[in-house]
């Protein structure tokens, strides 16, 4: 038996520190590269935003961020070693991933499922913390009121929910999360990226995969816009957010306004009786 003050606990990030990093970065699934020569860096104290079209790469950009798919060349790092230089727990103490569907094989309890989030812990001085971290983490993610119920009985978006607590009660310095907000309403789609800005002011970095271009406006302090495997750009996204380079990249001609109230940049689809098109990077509003 490990005496519970043998593993050694990493200590919590300095902020602005990389906590995870890709140079140069390809990936390859079978015979086609999915990314190609990706430079990007998640830092502690904020959230970056991974957004672009279907098939540009995020998902699988954030997979290798978790190392969860191996590079075909270049360098990923966590906490600024390669991540082939940390055994599993150790990795699983430093970053924390939230895949895009969450299934069990059998029906645990939807604490039984939070509790798992703890399980790097195990043999760790901070192994004291677990069931605070648990009910902190349901708290936040508002399932305590159904703790008891098997997970294969939640709704598509409860299971998203108690997926999410899994993540938080693991309390790693780096999330990972991946279209968090993609089965949920409204109410709880502000929830969890309230909850990615509440974790980066404590600290921590998050990485978000989002559809959503407005809520990637309004809560990520960064954003990494993919396009056919590679960044198109990567910055605020009130200088990201760009008519012409979003209008290119989406393959549909867009308007950015800023919120007459917050600022924050409103991507809003050109609609009309006709198509508008892109022309050179450009809206073609002639046709509308």
């Amino acid at each position: 038996m490990l005496s519970r003050n043998r593993r050694t606990v990493p200590a919590r990030p300095a902020p602005g520190a990389a906590l995870a990093e890709t140079l140069d970065l390809h990936v390859r699934l079978g015979a086609r590269e999915v990314l190609s020569g990706i430079d990007l860096t998640a830092r502690s104290g904020e959230v970056l935003a991974l957004v672009g079209p279907n098939g540009a790469g995020k998902s699988t950009l954030l997979a290798a961020l978790a190392a969860d798919l191996p590079a075909a060349s270049g360098e990923v790092r966590i906490d600024g070693r390669a991540v082939a230089g940390w055994g599993a727990r150790d990795l699983a103490l430093r970053r924390s991933v939230l895949p895009q569907t969450a299934a069990l094989s059998f029906p645990f309890p939807v604490e039984d499922v939070v509790r798992m989030g703890r399980a790097p812990w195990a043999g760790t001085p901070l192994a004291d913390a677990d069931d605070e971290a648990v009910a902190a983490a349901m708290a936040a993610t508002e399932v305590t009121g159904f703790a008891a119920r098997p997970f294969s009985a939640l709704s598509g978006g409860e299971r998203a929910r108690v997926a999410l607590a899994r993540v938080l009660a693991q309390r790693a310095p780096l999330l990972l999360l991946d279209e968090p907000t993609a089965a949920l309403d409204l109410r709880h789609q502000e929830l969890v990226l309230r909850i990615c800005r509440e974790r980066a002011a404590a600290g921590d970095a998050v990485v978000v995969v989002l559809h959503d271009l407005g809520l990637a406006a309004a809560y990520a302090d960064r954003a990494a816009v993919l396009h056919d495997g590679r960044i198109a750009a990567d910055g605020p996204p009130s200088e990201v957010f760009e008519d012409a380079l979003l209008s290119r990249v989406y393959r549909q001609p867009v308007e950015v306004l800023p919120h007459p109230r917050t600022g924050a940049p409103l991507v809003l689809p050109v609609r009309g009786e006709g198509r508008p098109t892109v022309r050179n990077g450009h809206i073609d509003l002639t046709s509308a």
